[in-house]
Order: C-alpha cells, then sequence, then structure tokens
C-alpha cells in the first residue's frame, strides 16, 4: 500500500478561488530549532566513503530557505572504535567526511557538539536488494486508465524483517515521489512498487532508489505521515512535530529535529518507450 504521496516536510500551499493573488496569513514564528539532516546512504557498487550531514534550523512559514548552522563538531564512530570526522564546508553548514566507511549491519554512534550542548544517536546500517532487470511499463495505468505507468521489482529477504523507503524522480515533478514499505505481509516475495504520472511521455527519464531503513525509522516515516495528514484518512490527525532518534543529551528540552540514517542503496534508471 503506497504510504506517502510526494511528502514534503513542512509545506502547505494555499489556494483562494477565483483569486489571482497568494494571500499570506499572519502566523506566529516559533524559536528557531536545530534540524539535522544525517542521512548516510551508501549507493550500492560505490565506495560509500564520501557523505555528508547538514545542520539547518527552523524558520518562519513563508521564509524560502533554511538557515545554516555553523561551528559545531560532527563525528560518528563505528563499532571498532573508528571515528570519522564530518568537517564544514565554508561556513555552509554541510559538514563532509571524505574517508567514511561503510558497514552493513555494524552499529555506528553520531556526536554533534555545538553551542555548549551535546546531540546524540545511535543507528545500524541497513542492507537493501538490488531492484530487479526488468522494469514493465502500461500505457493505460492510473487510477483510470489514463497514464503511463512503470513497475519495478525487488526480492526480500525471507530470513529478516525488513522495511523499505522508495524514492521516485521524474521530470514534471520538483520533489520525489517517496513512499514506506515493510514485508510484513510479503516476506521472502517478489516485492513491486508501481508510479504512473499524467504527464509521463516518450523520452521521459524515472529514476528509482530502494532505501534499506530500520524498523524505527520506518516508524519515524509513518508517524510524519500521519503528522501531514498525507495518509488518505479523510479525518487526518492534527499536524505537529515529530522527533527522530537524536537526543540532546545536555538540554532535553532544546531538542533537534530530524533522524540519524544509514541505508544501503539501490537505484535504477528506466526511460519512458
Amino acid at each position: 500500500m503506497k504510504l506517502l504521496q510526494k511528502f514534503i516536510i513542512l509545506s502547505v500551499t494555499l489556494f483562494v478561488t477565483g483569486c489571482e493573488k497568494a494571500i499570506n496569513v499572519p502566523l506566529k514564528t516559533a524559536s528557531p530549532r536545530l534540524v539535522i539532516d544525517a542521512s548516510i546512504d551508501w549507493v550500492k557498487n560505490t565506495a560509500g566513503n564520501e557523505q555528508k550531514i547538514v545542520l539547518s534550523t527552523t524558520t518562519g512559514y513563508y521564509s524560502p530557505e533554511f538557515p545554516s548552522v555553523s561551528g559545531a563538531v560532527v563525528t560518528v564512530t563505528n563499532a571498532s572504535n573508528t571515528v570519522f570526522n564530518f568537517v564544514e564546508t565554508s561556513e555552509t553548514g554541510q559538514y563532509v567526511c571524505h574517508n567514511f566507511l561503510p558497514v552493513i549491519g555494524q552499529t555506528y554512534n553520531l556526536k554533534i557538539v555545538l553551542n555548549g550542548e551535546i546531540y546524540t544517536a545511535t543507528e545500524t546500517f541497513t542492507p537493501v536488494p538490488k531492484i530487479e532487470d526488468n522494469i514493465d511499463q502500461n500505457d493505460k495505468g492510473g487510477e483510470v486508465g489514463d497514464e503511463i505507468e512503470v513497475t519495478f521489482y525487488y526480492k526480500d529477504n525471507a530470513s529478516q524483517a525488513n522495511s523499505y523507503l522508495n524514492s521516485i524522480t521524474q521530470p514534471h515533478s520538483p520533489f520525489p515521489e517517496l513512499e514506506v514499505e515493510d514485508d510484513e505481509h510479503t516476506n521472502g516475495n517478489l516485492i513491486q512498487e508501481s508510479f504512473s504520472h499524467e504527464k509521463l511521455k516518450a523520452g521521459d527519464r524515472v529514476d528509482f532508489k530502494l532505501y534499506g531503513i530500520s524498523k524505527s525509522y520506518y516508524n519515524y516515516m509513518f508517524k510524519l505521515i500521519l503528522a501531514t495528514g498525507n495518509d488518505g484518512n479523510p479525518f487526518p490527525t492534527i499536524p505537529s512535530s515529530v522527533r527522530g532518534n537524536i537526543i540532546n543529551q545536555t538540554n532535553n528540552n532544546n531538542y533537534a529535529f530530524g533522524y540519524f540514517r544509514l541505508a544501503e542503496v539501490a537505484t535504477k534508471s528506466y526511460t519512458i518507450k
């Protein structure tokens, strides 16, 4: 079941029928809070040594950018106590490591020191199966049979419980289509994921990414779906903030948003015929 469509965190657009001008409603802005994008992704058949962690802060609803955060000390430590230093690039809030060593099944610890406070998180590197070579195209797909639909496949590992994040990028949407899945009812099976769009046409390229994710990250994403009302429920929950696995060890009240994720990634591209 598709759980997430065009998932865009904290992004809502207001439309007024018959009006040509956008209406900006005065809103109160909460104090800025640290946002940690600590997604360590290892694409299959690559070294995985180049990794990046991005620090920013929350901002006003109408602000087009998220302010970057400089001056932090960012490290990730593996189970062998090897420390990988993430060094900031020119006060951009982007902290880069050039010698990271990804190991499937190994546990890693994130540590960020910023303004006298320490943020930590622990996660395990999660594997993912390959995306099968055969990708099917159906020119009468979609809900009413008037869209081009593409389907890709991957074989679930029957020896363990698995969770997945799917990301599909195509030229007619500014953001990737995202969905989360688990193998509760498909353990060991060949799993298929289908995608369609009304504007897809011959020559368009569709890029698929399949991430192996932990059950805790799956649960985090599921809560985000409920919080943003994108689960298809006609009576959605009231939007609220969702906290990840990152803990402020110094001041629990000054918590950060974001998640420390370590995922193997399978990729595949397909050109519409």
